[in-house]
C-alpha cells in the first residue's frame, strides 16, 4: 500500500522547493532568510488555514441554528417524524448545518440508525449546540419524549448565545479602533502641526493668533 504524505509535510516540501528557487537569485542574507522561513511557513500554513475554515464553519452553524430549529419544531408540530422533519428542513435551507441535516436523513433512509447518524454529525461538527440537539433527538426516538418545547428552548438559547457573541465582538472592536486612531490619526495630526510650525519659522513670520 503506497504511503501518503500528510498535508503539512507536503506543504513544507513544496515550500522548500519554492524557497530554494526564490532564494537563489536573492541578494545576500535575504536568500538565506527565505530558505529558512519558507519551510516553516509551509508547515504552519495548512493548520492555520484549516483552523480558519473550522472557525468560519462553526460561526455559520451558530448563525443558522436558531432559524433551523424553529423550522424543525414547526415541521414536527405539523405531524412529521423527527427524521422526516430534519430532511425536509435540510432540503429547503442552505449552509453547513442544513447539509448535515440532509446527510442525516439520507443515512437513516439507507438503514443507518439515527444514533449512528447523529454521532457522525457530532464528529464532523464538535459543537455543544449540535450535541444538545442530537441528544434531544435521540431521547425522542428512544422514549417518545416531546420535542417542541425542547427545540423552542434550544432556539432561544442559541439566539441569546449569538447575541452575547456579537456583543463581545463589539466590545473587542473598541480598543482596536482606538489603537488604529492612535497609530494613524495622531501621528498625522502631529505631522501637520510640525509642518505648520516649520512653515511659520522658515517664512520668518509669526503664527496667526485668534
Amino acid at each position: 500500500m503506497p504511503r501518503v504524505s500528510s498535508p503539512p509535510v507536503s506543504a513544507a516540501a513544496a515550500a522548500v522547493l519554492a524557497a530554494l528557487v526564490l532564494a537563489a537569485p536573492a541578494p545576500g542574507r535575504l536568500g538565506l532568510l527565505m530558505a529558512v522561513v519558507g519551510p516553516i511557513t509551509g508547515w504552519l500554513a495548512p493548520d492555520w488555514w484549516l483552523l480558519r475554515r473550522a472557525r468560519e464553519r462553526a460561526r455559520r452553524v451558530r448563525r443558522d441554528l436558531p432559524a433551523l430549529l424553529d423550522l424543525l419544531r414547526v415541521s414536527i408540530e405539523a405531524g412529521l417524524s423527527p427524521v422526516a422533519a430534519i430532511g425536509a428542513v435540510g432540503r429547503r435551507a442552505e449552509g453547513p448545518l442544513a447539509h448535515e441535516w440532509r446527510a442525516i436523513a439520507r443515512e437513516v433512509s439507507l438503514g443507518v440508525s439515527l444514533d449512528d447518524a447523529l454521532d457522525a454529525t457530532n464528529r464532523r461538527m464538535p459543537l455543544p449546540e449540535v450535541a444538545a440537539l442530537g441528544a434531544a433527538l435521540s431521547r425522542a426516538a428512544r422514549h417518545g419524549a416531546p420535542l417542541s418545547e425542547t427545540l423552542a428552548a434550544q432556539a432561544r438559547d442559541a439566539r441569546l448565545a449569538r447575541r452575547r457573541a456579537i456583543e463581545e465582538e463589539a466590545a473587542k472592536a473598541g480598543p482596536k479602533i482606538q489603537l488604529v486612531v492612535a497609530l494613524l490619526l495622531v501621528p498625522s495630526v502631529l505631522l501637520l502641526v510640525a509642518a505648520a510650525l516649520a512653515a511659520a519659522f522658515l517664512g520668518g513670520g509669526a503664527l496667526p493668533v485668534g
